[in-house]
């Protein structure tokens, strides 16, 4: 299915950048992915083995805890670049110009500084949880196996500092198109609208068979 928005791309050191910070964004989406993959399995075993076996896996509920920063926020990067988030398109596409970039700026520019905040404070969660002088190098474990923590509280900052990357990318594209006034800026996403959606759909539709 076509999304709401597109990304523009040429031959400009932004539009490279963005481009280049693709395959990381693709690759942590795929491993978000594969952790919702693995727990449909990992549910159907756990159910299986109670009702069949009398024996549900262990560690279960572990293993969810462990694989949650995967799924919540191993994609956010490449949601944000692809424009999939909740946004107001109904306030943002009745703005035109430059105060449309004007209040795209800000609203990255607010993001940016609420995701370094989180890098902060994340990485001292993180910082609290990994010693390497004890036992798996983690200070705490989880409740029924003893899986350590710190692994899935790194993934936290990890993912928000890619984040971040994308977040400059875009305030630099929104700035460069306010200061410009461009129409259709690069490494941004452009909002769609329903007609030029349809036409996506139909492309790839047509693509598929």
């Amino acid at each position: 299915m076509a999304g709401t928005a597109a990304v523009l791309e040429d031959s400009s050191l932004l539009s490279r950048l963005d481009r280049a910070l693709v395959p990381l964004e693709r690759l942590f989406a795929l491993l978000s992915g594969l952790a919702v993959f693995s727990l449909m399995f990992l549910a159907a075993y756990s159910v299986g083995g109670r009702k069949f076996f009398n024996m549900p896996l262990s560690g279960y509920v572990d293993y969810i805890e462990a694989a949650m920063p995967l799924i919540a926020f191993m994609g956010v990067s490449y949601v944000q670049r692809e424009g999939g988030h909740i946004r107001m398109d109904i306030v943002i596409s009745a703005l035109k110009g430059r105060a449309m970039w004007l209040f795209e700026l800000i609203s990255v520019l607010l993001i940016l500084a609420l995701i370094l905040a989180l890098i902060w404070g994340s990485w001292s969660h993180f910082d609290r949880s990994f010693d390497m002088s004890k036992p798996l190098w983690s200070r705490d474990s989880s409740i029924d196996i003893g899986l350590p923590i710190w692994p899935s509280k790194l993934l936290v900052p990890v993912a928000f500092s890619v984040l971040a990357l994308r977040l400059v990318l875009q305030a630099w594209g929104y700035a460069r198109a306010f200061i410009l006034g461009l129409e259709n800026p690069v490494a941004v996403p452009l909002i769609l609208t329903v007609a030029e959606q349809a036409r996506l759909e139909a492309e790839q539709l047509e693509g598929s068979d």
